[in-house]
């Protein structure tokens, strides 16, 4: 089935509930919202003569728009290839000719941006310009009927980030987006259709993939005035509208939370706040608690297998009597109903529980393979298995403890130090708000532990002593660089990547050694 009928069958069962909000102000109503993507997808298919299984590019910034130019594209049976917003105009060209896009959904701000890199680089795909005449009347046109689909047919073509080389086009079939979507309902939370998805997240990933679950229960989608992640903005839409339920990295909780305590505020307004991209750290779910409530539910997801390999549920997450919740809130919880995980060796046998393997997962959610890329297929999905590249542990009661990526793991003088665990105690200091430690290549050791640090009031003396007190000796860093941010994406995720790029070039007097 095409997932677009989720729209069709939510606007013929309730055509007059409010669909498409931008800010607290109401735009269109699931009809109404039903009916534009319709004539949006005649204009794709009559007027650019697409066919089925021709890929549209969604170059765009929140805005209403999005969701209209992803659900046109699905309805005409098209497959929607949404690009990361922050994205130079280069690498998106790189996407358009990889992906073969003949049109492309821009913004405005984007367009200006993109249009002279394709005609410099002779690239002669159509760029529609969302809010300008074409899409005016493209939008008041004629309907088509949803084109339909396969379970197996291509519907996304979702980019990775390619922070270690050009990025792949992972393949999500329509099979895969519904089974994500029913997915959420046992494994997240139920909807009651009350409830308004706020896309303070960039919608081209996480926050984009959840609004099929918000659609099927035709509950509001709210784009911020804003286009974005603005804590003021969401507290004030929370007491205006109420009932938010949203996708987040841990970073942008962490500063919701903030506010929210700054501010006095009640959290009231919101309803779930799912959490992913990365655990949160101990410290700052327990103090996203402290202040919002049992509100949180954390999901552990990759593009190619999206949003759904494991949970954390609102019950095990809020339940500090648990004598066992610090092990709960640390995991990324228990698999999601749609998958199986294990975690297993290099020859893929599962490993004892406790002990170390990278993470794998099978289910109706895992991907199709990689475009055009049979090597890096073969290599990522064996046996039906997807490796994620994702190194864990699995304890007797099914929690999954992620530890790193395989290749962020520090092996010095061949013990293996795990970052995140090295994290986890950093950020114990009252003085450090964020820190990231990776591996700096060393001719004695192989590689030695080193942080970079965002905080105040605190020295590397200050850390050394910390460490000494909670792990082994040899897990503590050599080296600490004081910053006043962190490197991230689009998504929040810290980019461990550029932080390696800056070792070689930052000078041997902005380090901080341990004393």
């Amino acid at each position: 089935m095409n997932i677009a009928e989720l729209l069709v069958r939510t606007a013929r069962s309730f055509p007059g509930r409010p669909a498409i909000l931008q800010g607290a102000a109401a735009l269109h109503d699931y009809a109404e919202f039903a009916a534009r993507c319709a004539r949006l997808a005649h204009h794709l298919r009559n007027d650019h003569h697409l066919e089925a299984g021709d890929r549209v590019t969604l170059y765009m910034s929140n805005r209403p728009e999005y969701l209209e130019a992803l659900y046109a594209t699905l309805w005409a049976g098209l497959v929607a290839v949404p690009v990361n917003a922050k994205l130079h105009p280069r690498e998106v060209l790189h996407i358009l000719s990889d992906a073969e896009s003949r049109v492309a959904f821009a913004s405005p701000e984007l367009a200006d941006e993109l249009l002279p890199v394709l005609h410099e680089a002779g690239n002669r795909t159509h760029v529609i310009v969302t809010g300008g005449g074409q899409y005016a009347k493209a939008i008041t046109g004629r309907p088509l009927a949803p084109v339909p689909r396969a379970p197996t047919d291509l519907a996304w073509l979702f980019y990775t980030s390619g922070t270690t080389g050009r990025p792949k086009g992972v393949m999500l079939t329509h099979r895969n987006l519904l089974t994500m979507t029913h997915g959420y309902f046992a494994n997240v939370e139920a909807l009651a259709g009350s409830e308004a998805a706020v896309y303070a997240a960039p919608m081209s990933h996480g926050a984009g993939l959840y609004s099929f679950a918000f659609t099927l229960r035709g509950c509001r989608h709210v784009i911020p005035a804003s286009g974005g992640f603005d804590p003021q903005e969401l507290v004030e839409l929370s007491r205006s509208l109420g009932n938010l339920s949203m996708f987040a990295a841990p970073t942008m909780v962490k500063r919701l939370v903030a506010q929210i305590r700054a501010s006095e505020t009640s959290a009231d307004g919101f309803k779930t706040i799912v959490y992913g991209g990365g655990p949160m750290y101990l410290e700052d779910i327990r103090d996203a608690l402290d202040v919002m409530g049992p509100r949180f539910v954390q999901i552990y997801g990759q593009g190619e297998s999206p949003m759904s390999i494991s949970v954390l549920p609102r019950e095990l997450l809020a339940d500090r009597s648990n004598p066992a919740w610090e092990a709960y809130a640390a995991s990324v919880g228990i698999c999601q109903s749609t998958v199986e995980v294990i975690v297993a060796d290099a020859n893929g046998h599962p490993v004892r529980p406790g002990e170390t393997g990278e993470v794998l997962v099978r289910g109706d959610t895992v991907m199709a393979g990689y475009w055009h890329n049979p090597g890096a297929t073969d290599k990522t999905l064996r046996d039906d298995w997807l490796w994620t590249g994702d190194l864990g542990s699995m304890d007797t009661r099914g929690l999954l403890t992620l530890k790193d990526r395989s290749k962020d793991v520090i092996i010095s003088g061949g013990s293996n130090i795990y970052p995140r665990e090295v994290e986890e105690v950093l950020l114990r200091h009252r003085g450090v708000i964020e820190v990231s430690v990776v591996g700096k290549p060393d001719p004695e050791w192989g590689e030695i532990p080193v942080a970079f640090v965002v905080g105040h009031n605190v020295t590397a003396s200050d850390l050394d002593a910390l460490c000494l007190h909670e792990i082994a000796r040899f897990k503590r860093p050599r080296l600490y660089h004081f910053l006043t941010e962190l490197p991230k994406n689009n998504y929040g995720k810290i980019l461990k990547t550029a932080l390696r790029e800056m070792l070689d070039k930052l000078p041997a007097s902005s380090w901080s050694a341990r004393e």
